[in-house]
């Protein structure tokens, strides 16, 4: 069980470190002036455009790396900076985030399943820890209390390796669409793409230390069964 721990404690601190050096990096390219002069939401226009997509709104959120594609109500919510500034991060955030949108529209399977698991995990994250926390209470009567939490448990470490894909291609769709319509130059792609790799580090991260505590609390379970 000490191994568990610790690689729990390890993940915690990589994904302290990798929230720091995203923020890092966004803050390094906001920096930098997008030679097309081009605003995140005159990019996103353009790439929804590009792909034929005029039912998504493109909206200004409050927050900082707030941003994200609502696909339910259709809009690309940018945060106040993304949305206004003209940077290499920006266009990375908003090319991104228009992404999902072009896989919203072109129905990606794995955005499709995603969005189809959303409705049962916001049910599951209402009861999950107070059930975990139970079980282990009552795992000396019962390991049935216990085996549901981790049933519910894993539904959510399923949904977060779901994300990864997702979250990479949408990457990928944003550079290859850059890259074609010539908004960024070879060293303004450069930074885009560095910045996005570090944001899909964060969900990586995530997702193990997703599965290592799915892992602890089966370890429990199967000692005590």
């Amino acid at each position: 069980m000490s191994s568990s721990y610790l690689l729990i404690i390890v993940l915690m601190a990589a994904s302290w470190a990798v929230q720091w050096r995203l923020r890092s990096k966004f803050k390094q390219y906001a920096q930098v002036g997008l030679s097309s002069g081009l605003s995140g939401a005159e990019i996103a226009t353009r790439m929804l455009a590009d792909h034929g997509i005029y039912d998504v709104r493109i909206i200004s959120t409050t927050g900082q790396l707030t941003d994200h594609y609502n696909p339910t109500d259709k809009t690309v919510n940018l945060s106040e900076g993304v949305y206004a500034e003209r940077s290499a991060a920006a266009a990375a955030i908003a090319a991104h985030e228009c992404g999902h949108a072009v896989q919203h529209a072109t129905a990606y399977s794995m955005l499709q399943f995603r969005s189809a698991m959303v409705p049962a995990l916001t049910a599951v994250s209402k009861w999950m820890p107070f059930i975990l926390i139970a079980g282990i209470f009552m795992i000396n009567r019962s390991v049935i209390p216990l085996g549901v939490g981790i049933g519910l448990f894993a539904l959510t470490t399923l949904f977060s390796f779901i994300t990864l894909p997702v979250e990479f291609d949408a990457s990928r769709r944003a550079l290859a669409w850059m890259d074609k319509r010539g908004v960024v130059t070879v060293q303004e792609h450069a930074m885009a793409k560095d910045a996005l790799w570090w944001a899909a580090m964060t969900y990586v991260v995530a997702a193990l230390a997703s599965l290592a505590t799915l892992l602890y609390y089966v370890s429990i379970f199967m000692r005590r069964r």
